[in-house]
């Protein structure tokens, strides 16, 4: 089975944001992946999102926020950054969590994919670290699903596939008597052309060979019904012992 190797995105131009991010990262990954790979930019990146390959993306809206302004128009321009930030990760599509320090905001906002998560003078960076942890694990979980659903569309194409040859087998098999009596007669007659005795010839070795795959078909039947019952019998043997 595959090992999930997720890529974390963070979205900042303040070192101490990241280094607080990846320092309360909870190092427990789940069964079927990897410690996740920690990718920093700067939030005016944030355009370019949707080229990027990344899994989740951990944004700090506090730059703009304690960006230096003399007037009002500073004050627009703040709010204007993060709303092309917040905009920028809802159009990516994917999960994203974005620290901000506006405290007339909730202290955690949900709005599609992204979640808004303020920042406090508390363990904000680990409760970051175990939301970004549990969205990773379950984008694994609904890839293993997924996987796991194709997988089961297939299997079960190829076994109504398999149950129609099983069903037609009969009138193969009876088809193919047909036609290899019909070109042993031929080659039993005396007086024929070379010609015709050689395609009487290919006729019946082609017979005989897909009789041969028939009579395989046949052996793979009986072997998956043994197998079948014998896990049937587990089951049951399982089920009484609990």
């Amino acid at each position: 089975m595959s090992i999930y190797h997720p890529t974390v995105l963070i979205l900042a131009s303040d070192p101490d944001f990241s280094r607080e991010i990846t320092a309360h990262w909870p190092h427990h990954p789940a069964p079927h992946s990897a410690e996740p790979e920690f990718v920093v930019l700067d939030e005016g990146f944030s355009r370019h999102l949707q080229a990027s390959p990344y899994d989740l993306a951990i944004a700090d809206a506090g730059s703009a926020e304690n960006a230096r302004t003399r007037d009002d128009a500073g004050k627009v321009l703040k709010k204007r950054r993060n709303r092309d930030l917040r905009q920028a990760l809802a159009a990516a599509g994917r999960p994203a969590i974005v620290v901000h320090s506006d405290r007339s905001r909730d202290f955690c906002f949900i709005q599609g994919t992204v979640i808004d998560l303020r920042r406090e003078i508390g363990p904000w960076p680990e409760i970051a670290g175990l939301v970004g942890h549990e969205i990773l694990r379950r984008r694994d979980a609904e890839s293993r699903a997924r996987d796991a659903e194709t997988a089961c569309v297939v299997a079960a194409a190829e076994a109504a596939l398999g149950r129609y040859m099983v069903e037609m087998r009969s009138n193969v098999n009876n088809a193919l008597t047909t036609v290899l009596g019909n070109a042993e007669l031929l080659l039993q007659e005396s007086g024929l052309p070379a010609r015709v005795q050689t395609q009487a010839d290919a006729i019946r070795n082609m017979a005989l060979r897909l009789n041969e795959v028939f009579q395989r078909f046949s052996s793979l039947e009986k072997e998956f019904n043994v197998a079948a019952r014998d896990s049937n019998s587990k089951a049951a043997a399982h089920a009484a012992g609990r």
